[in-house]
């Protein structure tokens, strides 16, 4: 299954023919008041709508993929955390390239750890990244992004599978500097999770992806998950042990090579494997 949000906050489940609107599977979620969960209530219960979903979507009239905005799948994660220097490749380049490291230490991912991107950065494809800090350097890094299902903690690497609601095209917009990761990384718009949300049923493997992204046409970044170094099941043990995981939260796996700045008027294409491709305008 492939779910999206798109338009004026409307769910879509995705078809060969279009994006079909189930928005009416959104009353069945359990009403809540404040305080508000930590966590992204649609991705919380998608096991149990998934009939109702289907069962929405045979009727519902079909509206082409290029008539929709889309949005990002995900509407309340409760944090966003993000994996560096996972493919050797990229520690290559990162290392060589001044332009990148800025004169940071680099450290493979073993010893630079995991950092947290600010939930305000996510938007979808549709509404495009707004770059800021024009007078410097900002680069794309396209991601297979995970999202957690269900709650965890301290959670085997065994285990992890079973924690994944699903699978997202991730663009961890970066601004090069001297600060932290976290800030430079975090403006609105940073984070571009899309085009929908992909059920692990139809990815049985995520370590067996091909994933690119072209820049007004060029290719810039192609490559392969099975390149991670730390695969996404030792991702989601590592981050749980650190951290208790909701349903909702995202986990950006990594970037390889071929990072390279965008300036305002250029139009990202991302693709990966199984998900599919979004376009991005930057501006």
């Amino acid at each position: 299954m492939k779910i999206c949000r798109f338009d004026d906050n409307r769910l879509g489940a995705v078809a060969e023919d279009g994006i079909r609107d189930v928005s009416e599977v959104l009353s069945k979620l359990p009403r809540v008041t404040y305080p508000f969960p930590r966590h992204d209530a649609l991705v919380a219960h998608l096991d149990q709508l998934r009939p109702e979903i289907d069962q929405a979507a045979e009727s519902a009239r079909p509206a082409p993929l290029e008539k929709v905005k889309l949005l990002s799948p995900l509407a309340n994660p409760g944090k966003i955390i993000a994996a560096p220097v996972n493919y050797k490749k990229h520690l290559e380049e990162a290392l060589a390239d001044k332009g990148i490291h800025h004169g940071n230490l680099v450290s493979e991912i073993h010893k630079a750890g995991m950092f947290l991107k600010a939930p305000s950065s996510l938007v979808g494809p549709g509404e495009g990244v707004k770059l800021v800090h024009l007078d410097r350097r900002n680069d794309h890094e396209v991601e297979l992004a995970v999202v957690i299902g269900r709650k965890a903690r301290s959670v085997s690497a065994a285990e992890a599978p079973g924690c994944i609601a699903g699978y997202c095209i991730g663009l961890d917009m970066t601004i090069r500097g001297p600060e932290e990761r976290s800030l430079r990384k975090s403006p609105d718009s940073y984070c571009v999770l899309g085009p929908w949300l992909t059920t692990p049923d139809e990815i049985p493997d995520p370590g067996q992806l091909a994933l690119s992204i072209k820049v007004n046409g060029e290719t810039r970044q192609d490559a392969h998950t099975s390149d991670l170094i730390l695969k996404v099941p030792e991702l989601i043990a590592w981050g749980s042990s650190f951290y208790t995981l909701h349903p909702g939260d995202v986990l950006l796996t990594g970037t390889p090579q071929g990072v390279g700045p965008v300036r305002p008027g250029d139009m990202m294409l991302a693709s990966i494997e199984r998900i599919g491709s979004m376009r991005v305008e930057v501006s």
